[in-house]
């Protein structure tokens, strides 16, 4: 089973949500991100962290270090679920490739439909594109 597949559903059965998670290779570093309805606590990142623990030596996954931490306030949109869910938020997207001659833009997360994601831009202009053209998408924190 790939690890991806392997974290979410453990942590599904455990009502926790996989954000995000990265395994950097030469470090050994496990890095995951999960979130909650209720929201994320210390206790939640500890206890993900120990049953993930026990669950990595079960399956044999080789890792050096484990890190489980709530997504933040700048929480990263990866699926189009995540799209859907903060519809009306402000976010910044970077695409992979130049869209209308640039790479990155902020603006307000305005619909989804299928797989368009529809975003205000400067105010008074809409753009639209697909998850598949995202190199990296974030919540801009309200202050």
């Amino acid at each position: 089973m790939e690890i991806q597949d392997l974290l979410e559903k453990t942590l599904a059965g455990m009502n926790y949500e996989l954000v995000d998670f990265e395994v950097a290779g030469q470090s050994g570093l496990v890095r995951i991100l999960i979130d909650a309805e209720k929201g994320i606590g210390l206790e939640d990142c500890s206890l993900v962290s120990s049953h993930l623990s026990r669950l990595f030596e079960i399956e044999q996954f080789q890792y050096d270090r484990l890190e489980v931490s709530s997504p933040g306030l700048d929480r990263p949109l990866k699926k189009l679920a995540d799209f859907e869910r903060f519809v009306g938020e402000k976010i910044v997207v970077q695409f992979k490739l130049a869209y209308e001659g640039q790479r990155k833009f902020r603006g307000q997360l305005m619909e989804v439909r299928e797989n368009l994601i529809d975003m205000e831009v400067d105010g008074d202009r809409v753009i639209t594109f697909e998850l598949h053209e995202i190199k990296k998408a974030n919540l801009i924190p309200a202050i």
